[in-house]
């Protein structure tokens, strides 16, 4: 599923610059991607769709996020670090931090792989037209050990 995402991302710079749902699945099919993957993705997208037109929730710049045991145990450690590092970089205000963390949680097996939440918070950031500065994009993207060290 998240092959599918990172092509999107790459692909559609933009949600609405996406094709509709069946047009979608038959470019997805021709570059190669299997059937259930594709519904997956679509599937996870919609849930996406529906977190970021109430993105403008509640929480205040000063809200705090206290995750339930379930949540802890889903996200991982490491997961849960790297939103905080977000969050602390000021690059995360709450109402996207909800979304990573719904989006998060709607993916099965734990503890979630730190690489795919870094791409859900990529989508995020897709998903409400946004492209993260330069150094977040080298969070997401560059491997610790890739980088170069000055």
């Amino acid at each position: 599923m998240f092959d599918v995402l990172v092509y999107l991302y790459e692909t559609y710079w933009r949600p609405d610059a996406c094709p509709d749902h069946a047009q979608l699945t038959r470019k997805l099919s021709a570059v190669g991607f299997e059937t259930d993957e594709i519904q997956e993705a679509l599937s996870w997208l919609d849930g996406l769709a529906v977190a970021a037109q109430s993105h403008h929730g509640e929480q205040g710049a000063l809200s705090l996020r206290i995750y339930s045991k379930d949540e802890l145990e889903h996200l991982g450690e490491a997961s849960v670090g790297f939103i905080s590092f977000l969050e602390s970089a000021g690059v995360l205000p709450p109402p996207m931090r909800e979304m990573v963390v719904d989006r998060a949680m709607a993916i099965p097996g734990a503890p979630l792989d730190l690489e795919d939440l870094k791409i859900i918070v990529l989508m995020v950031f897709w998903s409400l037209g946004e492209e993260p500065d330069a150094l977040i994009l080298d969070e997401l993207f560059v491997a610790p050990e890739d980088r170069l060290i000055h």
